[in-house]
């Protein structure tokens, strides 16, 4: 950054010797040679950003209209949306023009059009304001990367900008989303057993807040998912995942009201989950991080409530306090919406350890706790064991089609007693298509993936022709969808093959399969899939014939004119 700012030097100096008259006319010629040297300078640094690294990571911009640029004042003009995952940043854009990106403490506020930002409440002006191009959000990036703890070296041989985190980020000591405009409508589940369904749809639309404001229907999740279930027996948010995953949801309440005896089976989703996150048992910081950056956080506890109005020994309605110190198990679904580490401890019947608690949002209506929402201790015994956050969702028309056999997602593990293991799915396509992205379960921590596809796949000798289209990590367990480089294109009726290379420390089953668990799985269809798996991927067997289930390996492509 050491050029930029002895540019911006220079030039504050010559307006100051403009203002003063007679000296501009002794160095006008000087001036003009400095504001050559500044233009050629500008005209260089339009190369720059060809290459953006972060923390030693090259960012690849598979999207053209993403791609950063610089501007003529040589500031970094980076897409909003890639500042969460490429930043590891919370960001709201809200309808009105403002958008808040938080780190750790830090917050920033900025106006599109505007050419000052707030951060930590100090006011920073900027060399280039937020603009618009074709529809997409650019922020300049250098300054609000410097804002968040980041160093920033301009690199013009290597037409190349890196950035640095300087610093572990230091999270708030409290936060709520009531405070940002991202909370959404309490609702209330009635006598029926449908928690899972209503904190599962309330994250979802938390982390579409506060730039959409939806309500995605219960009964449509609750009485289409696959499984075969009443809405009084209960689910989990492995059951969530794979109604959304599989593009059956989520539905408009307006398509199909909660609890009117009736439920609208023609409903189309209105959103498509792409991404849901599992964060690791007890992580309260992981948990944290995540509202920040994605949106409420579905948990379970243990609840012996059955209501707004039912007594417990371990809730203080005075206080809208909870506080399980025993052993059961979860057995009730909330959304984390926020935190208080100085929550006062006395505020729980019984005392906990220390202070310190998770806001939490209910499913029983306003009249429960505060609104509808209440506090849970650090210290309850199941606060904060099952995770799940809902990282990215996005629009009905996001692929053309789908191709997938695991209806009912994530039931087991299957693999060879290692952490390595080869599957591969094989589909034929309806039409002239392009493969654009391909989803899989990490069933652990820092999985290591490499995404093949087999052109004209005949049989499993056709597995020798795979081509590697991509490589990467995911960092938390969950569900994931792989962007895809290039033009993998397939005639009308091609059968084609996607296999992926897994590797999950420390997990010795690493991939994630359907099949027939017992009552709760008894829709399972065998009949829709054809897959392999491989220890070294040289030699398959079908899992369909030797272990009866389906792989969790899906597809998505768009049609193609070649």
């Amino acid at each position: 950054m050491k050029k930029v700012r002895r540019i911006l030097l220079t030039l504050g100096f010559l307006c100051i010797i403009f203002v003063c008259g007679t000296t501009f006319y002794i160095i006008g010629e000087k001036q003009k040679q400095e504001q050559n040297k500044i233009e050629q300078e500008a005209k260089e640094a339009k190369n720059l950003g060809r290459i953006v690294s972060i923390d030693g990571k090259v960012k690849k911009f598979p999207k053209v209209e993403e791609t950063p640029y610089v501007t003529s004042g040589i500031s970094l003009m980076y897409p909003l949306s890639r500042l969460q995952e490429d930043f590891n940043c919370g960001v709201s854009e809200y309808t009105n023009g403002k958008i808040r990106i938080e780190k750790g403490k830090h917050v920033i506020i900025m106006w599109e059009d505007c050419n000052q930002m707030l951060v930590d409440y100090s006011m920073i002006y900027l060399r280039d304001n937020v603009v618009k191009k074709n529809g997409i959000t650019f922020v300049p990036m250098d300054q609000i990367a410097e804002a968040l703890d980041y160093s920033v070296f301009w690199d013009e041989k290597k037409e190349e900008i890196s950035f640095y985190h300087l610093v572990a980020d230091e999270l708030p000591k409290r936060y709520d989303y009531r405070l940002h405009w991202r909370d959404t409508k309490v609702k209330d589940q009635g006598n029926l057993g449908t928690c899972w369904a209503f904190a599962s749809l309330s994250a979802i639309e938390t982390s579409l807040m506060p730039k959409e404001k939806l309500e995605f229907s219960v009964d449509h999740m609750s009485l289409n998912s696959g499984f075969p279930l009443g809405q009084n027996e209960g689910g989990e948010y492995n059951m969530a995942v794979a109604y959304l995953s599989s593009w059956k949801g989520p539905v408009l309440e307006e398509d199909d009201p909660y609890n009117d005896g009736k439920t609208n089976k023609e409903a189309k989703a209105y959103k498509h989950l792409q991404e849901a996150r599992i964060i690791k048992e007890k992580d309260y910081k992981g948990i944290k991080e995540a509202i920040i950056k994605y949106g409420g956080v579905q948990s379970s506890m243990y609840t012996s409530l059955k209501n707004s109005y039912s007594y417990s020994r371990y809730y203080n309605k005075e206080k809208a306090a909870y506080y399980f110190y025993g052993d059961a198990k979860s057995n009730h679904d909330i959304v984390i919406v926020g935190w208080d580490d100085d929550y006062p401890k006395e505020n729980f019947n019984r005392e906990p350890q220390d202070d310190g608690a998770f806001i939490c949002k209910n499913s029983w209506g306003s009249e429960f706790g505060i609104g509808g929402y209440f506090y849970v201790s650090y210290f309850d015994s199941n606060i904060g064991k099952t995770n799940v956050v809902y990282s990215k969702v996005e629009e009905k028309d996001n692929y053309d089609f789908i191709y997938q056999s695991d209806l009912l997602g994530w039931i087991g593990q299957l693999g060879y007693k290692r952490e390595k293991a080869y599957f591969a799915n094989v589909y034929e396509s309806k039409g002239k298509e392009t493969l654009k992205a391909v989803s899989f379960y990490a069933t652990g921590e820092d999985t290591q993936y490499e995404v093949y596809v087999v052109r004209d796949f005949r049989d499993t000798q056709s597995f020798k022709q795979r081509e590697l289209v991509a490589v990467g990590e995911m960092k938390e367990a969950g569900y994931y969808t792989i962007e895809l480089e290039g033009d993998i294109s397939f005639k009308k009726k091609e059968k084609f093959a996607i296999m992926v290379k897994i590797t999950t420390p420390n997990v010795d089953y690493p991939i994630a399969v359907e099949y027939n668990s017992g009552y709760r799985t008894r829709s399972f269809d065998i009949s829709d899939g054809e897959g392999y798996i491989s220890l070294y991927g040289n030699q398959w067997t079908s899992v369909e014939k030797n272990q009866g289930c389906n792989l969790c390996l899906k597809a998505f492509t768009n049609k193609s004119e070649k």
